[in-house]
């Protein structure tokens, strides 16, 4: 697991308590904006694995996002399959698959390389879709039924109810979160790390390292087919812009925003940056322009991105309490 200092676990704790305990006080708009919100985080997250702990830089991760979102809508619109007992396993495996082809294409190239393949094949993707009459083309199609999820007459999970759908959201995200934890305490976590910091010398102690490279690009593309699933149960829309570069790189900048290689860096920068983006717009139409500034100020004076900034001030806290102590 990542080290957490005691202030961000603490934090980290209070933060989840908090969003559990959201719905009871929060009117349908932002109970729904969340849920948003929280699926971006998941989105973000799971390129942080590639980008943070791995150093693979990558502009096409909306393609796994978007495949998801695709395949919940063919099955419901084109087979009439709305269970989330279908349709969850093959949105994660139509991500797994589509992760899987694109990462072994695209790690035995490295730095702008590697970024500019990820872009082209998932613009390949992102071409098809919008191409195809079959699958709406550049209007997208609407998704005529959210899953179900249920055992004969008993229903397990409405994804309908706002309210469900927000605590599976959050579910999700924490999972997720423990998960890659997890994972990356563990030797393969360990090892994708030491690849980052230096692959020449991993190389030499034997491992191979294309495989782990391989083995992260599709959990990161799996984790990013679970955002989108949950993303085709909030929307009920699939469009090819969920495909396309600029969701891509909306999404890296979630990451950088918050802070790489943190877990909940990326986390923080969504909710952080989709909220203002939400105020901003409330304030004017050139809301873009602010959102400009707030982006160039946080590269410029928060190197390590609002994680950075947190940490900051929990070292700033901790320190007072030393000398209060010792006064």
């Amino acid at each position: 697991m990542p080290h957490l200092s005691r202030a961000a676990l603490t934090a980290l704790v209070l933060a989840t308590g908090f969003l559990a305990l959201f719905p009871l006080w929060g009117d349908t708009f932002y109970i729904r904006f969340v849920t948003k919100i929280m699926v971006y985080a998941l989105f973000a997250m799971s390129l942080d694995l590639l980008v943070g702990y791995a150093g693979l830089v990558s502009l096409g991760h909306a393609a796994f996002f978007g495949i998801a979102v695709y395949a919940v809508a063919g099955l419901v619109n084109k087979a009439g399959v709305t269970s989330a007992f279908v349709l969850l396993p093959a949105a994660l495996g139509a991500s797994a698959m589509a992760a899987a082809a694109i990462g072994w294409l695209s790690i035995r190239t490295s730095g702008v390389y590697f970024i500019m393949i990820t872009l082209a094949l998932a613009q390949m993707l992102f071409y098809f879709f919008n191409d195809q009459k079959y699958w709406g083309g550049t209007d997208g199609m609407n998704i005529d039924q959210r899953p179900t999820l249920a055992l004969g007459d008993l229903t397990l999970l409405n994804f309908g109810s706002r309210l469900q759908l927000y605590y599976l959201a959050l579910a999700c995200l924490a999972g997720a979160f423990v998960l890659l934890a997890v994972l990356l305490r563990s030797p393969f976590g360990h090892a994708l790390v030491g690849i980052r910091a230096n692959e020449g010398r991993m190389r030499a102690l034997g491992y191979d390292v294309q495989r782990v490279k391989l083995i992260a690009f599709v959990i990161a593309g799996t984790l990013a087919g679970l955002a989108g699933f949950l993303e085709a149960a909030r929307s009920t829309f699939a469009t090819p812009a969920l495909l396309g570069w600029h969701e891509s790189g909306h999404v890296l900048v979630l990451v950088i925003l918050g802070g790489m290689g943190t877990l909940y860096g990326p986390v923080l920068g969504a909710f952080v940056v989709l909220l203002l983006e939400d105020y901003f717009a409330t304030l004017t139409d050139r809301w873009l322009l602010i959102m400009g500034v707030f982006v160039i100020a946080v590269v410029m004076f928060l190197p390590d991105g609002l994680a950075g900034l947190f940490r900051r001030v929990a070292s700033l806290a901790r320190g007072r309490g030393r000398s209060a102590g010792d006064g």
